[in-house]
């Protein structure tokens, strides 16, 4: 399998040296959570899970143990899925569909946490509901087509002039370039689709044929196999001349012109009070999945004018944070 981190953090040896007290409130064995992701363990929005996680008085090496694997090729997630559940975890949390179908298939008891920022789990019949989800998964749901509009909408309003856009996606985000493909026609733009395969993906070669293909913005699409080279893709887009639309604000923070979408940081921390819940007793078919109430629009000016270009005032007002 091709993996770019196997890490194993196992704990419970300290459990002997608590007090009787804090024994009794502690299972005989560490929680045991296990995860599937494209993404390193070091990114900010893991960081927030554990943060919550160790508020919440799980300690990684007394009450808690952690099945980390990180792969970057999609064709192997179902190996790496069966890997996991023979680690013997009590819960999975995963973050994209492909990930979460493959796990599905390797176990159909031990509960599943999601956070879908990319696929709606309901049409995809990964859960019967969203307020009774009904089997062995729940936990964070972003609705992709109404955020991808949105997005489109502040690109419209930010650039009246441009109406050729380019959308970066691949397998993992590929639920969302429909509602592209919908938004741009009913605009009257034309599309400049750029489809990324065979991770680790070549960003140097996209943003010149995205240049190249007369795009004049481009909306990256949210993808775990793109997260890790924020500041690289900002850094493209800026030397090809193209404004660019983002997800997550840590896309903006690393020097790209736009983001507009949930908080994903606060998504993850909520992901951890599912664990405890779950770890307490409560059954994943009892909880309803929750989708954000706040979306966070972040501005990054020193790249706007960078560009050489003028954000309107009125979108500049209602920026959640605005980079100078």
């Amino acid at each position: 399998m091709r993996r770019r981190e196997f890490i194993t953090l196992l704990g419970g040896a300290a459990a002997s040296t608590w007090p009787l007290g804090a024994r009794a409130q502690q299972a005989i064995k560490p929680l045991r959570i296990g995860t599937l992701s494209s993404n390193q363990r070091a990114g900010p929005t893991w960081v927030a899970f554990e943060q919550r996680l160790r508020e919440l008085g799980y300690v990684e090496g007394q009450n808690l143990a952690v099945e980390f694997i990180t792969t970057d090729n999609v064709d192997h997630i179902d190996e790496a899925a069966q890997e996991l559940v023979r680690r013997k975890v009590d819960i999975i949390f995963v973050q994209n569909h492909l990930t979460l179908r493959s796990v599905m298939v390797a176990t159909s008891s031990l509960p599943i946490i999601i956070i879908a920022t990319n696929f709606d789990p309901v049409e995809r019949g990964f859960v019967t509901s969203i307020a009774r989800p009904g089997g062995n998964v729940t936990g964070m749901y972003v609705r992709r087509p109404e955020l991808v509009e949105k997005q489109i909408a502040l690109l419209a309003e930010t650039f009246p002039g441009k109406t050729r856009l380019g959308v970066l996606w691949d397998a993992i985000s590929a639920e969302a370039f429909p509602a592209a493909e919908r938004t741009t026609t009913a605009l009257r733009w034309e599309l400049r689709p750029l489809k990324l395969d065979n991770a680790p993906y070549d960003f140097v070669a996209a943003f010149r044929s995205l240049a190249q293909s007369g795009a004049q913005m481009v909306l990256v699409l949210h993808s775990g196999l793109f997260s890790e080279d924020q500041a690289h893709i900002a850094a493209l887009a800026l030397q090809n001349g193209l404004p660019t639309m983002f997800t997550d604000k840590t896309y903006a923070d690393a020097g790209g012109l736009l983001a507009y979408g949930p908080n994903l940081s606060a998504a993850y921390r909520r992901a951890a009070d599912y664990v405890d819940r779950i770890a307490k007793g409560a059954k994943p078919a009892d909880l309803p999945i929750e989708q954000p109430v706040s979306f966070v629009l972040t501005i990054n000016l020193k790249t706007a004018k960078a560009l050489g270009l003028t954000v309107p005032q009125g979108l500049l007002a209602r920026a959640d944070e605005v980079i100078e």
